[in-house]
């Protein structure tokens, strides 16, 4: 049976994906520190789903968790979609926020390959997904560790994919622009080209079966961010110092 563990699945694109990959008879596990979510968004009985309580910042927990899941099918998948951005987009940084940031968003995502990577390469395949950003391209205002964290995941998915590629292990590393969740659901500025949150799941599950090594989307907007990318960095300087562009505030409250 295949067999899939999601990081942050108890809601937003995690959640989508669970139900997803419920759907098509996986062997699905989930991850997440409220209960409450999981018992609010799975109203259902599903045969095949195990939920596990925990904090992705807790290295040693979901290790134990990922491990005691694989047994005794393996481990096909493992998503790391848990993630947490700023309830404000702010000048002056919420540095407890952002540490914390660095922990789930970056930390989170190390500690769920690590543990899937002492299953996957014994057994001689699996497949490696973590949920980036669009923002890791671009160092944008308002959201600095929210971009240096989601651009981490993508060097380290990108360094893995090349280390691996011989242990038939995939990566894949994937970047969404604005996804209707609760994450975004907070912003208050304008989030061009969103996208409904079971769109998005479907086109990360088409990449994922394609083995597509970075999932980009939506096309027109990813687009424009990798041009911002490739542009001189006083010009996207420039460019972002626009009020139209930049929706930071003074301080956060």
């Amino acid at each position: 049976m295949n067999s899939v563990f999601i990081t942050g699945g108890t809601s937003g694109i995690g959640l989508e994906l669970a139900k997803k990959y419920l759907a098509q008879g996986w062997k699905v596990g989930v991850c997440g520190r409220d209960q409450s979510k999981f018992d609010e968004n799975f109203t259902r009985d599903y045969q095949n789903l195990y939920y596990y309580p925990l904090d992705v910042a807790d290295r040693e927990a979901l290790k134990k968790a990922v491990h005691e899941f694989s047994k005794p099918t393996g481990l096909s998948l493992i998503i790391a979609s848990a993630g947490i951005s700023y309830p404000q987009k702010t000048k002056i940084p919420d540095f407890e926020r952002t540490y914390k940031m660095v922990h789930v968003n970056l930390l989170g995502v190390m500690y769920a390959f690590e543990a899937a990577m002492e299953i996957m390469i014994p057994q001689g395949s699996g497949h490696l997904v973590a949920i980036s950003s669009l923002a890791g391209y671009n160092g944008f205002p308002g959201i600095s560790g929210y971009s240096a964290t989601k651009s981490a995941v993508m060097k380290f998915c990108e360094s893995l994919s090349l280390d691996l590629a011989n242990m038939q292990i995939d990566v894949t590393c994937v970047c969404p622009g604005f996804v209707d969740t609760p994450l975004t659901q907070v912003n208050h500025h304008p989030m061009p080209f969103l996208v409904k949150v079971d769109k998005a799941a479907h086109i990360i599950v088409k990449g994922i079966n394609k083995k597509k090594r970075v999932i980009n989307f939506p096309f027109i907007f990813s687009c424009l961010v990798k041009i911002l990318a490739l542009m001189p960095r006083w010009m996207f300087q420039k460019v972002m110092s626009q009020d139209s562009f930049n929706y930071s505030r003074k301080e956060h409250k």
